[in-house]
């Protein structure tokens, strides 16, 4: 089994979707800090 794991890929970035029905504090935080930067990326000040 440890050989499959290895012949794996292996994802750095992700797509996931997010649901605010499931969302716990952390995540909320995250979906704000996504938003801001990217008021920040677009040359918004949005604060």
């Amino acid at each position: 089994m440890a050989k499959e794991r290895e012949r794996l890929p292996v994802a750095k970035a992700e797509d996931v979707e997010y649901s605010e029905e499931l969302a716990d504090g952390d995540d909320k935080k995250a979906q704000e800090r996504a938003e801001a930067a990217d008021r920040r990326a677009a040359g918004e000040q949005g604060e």
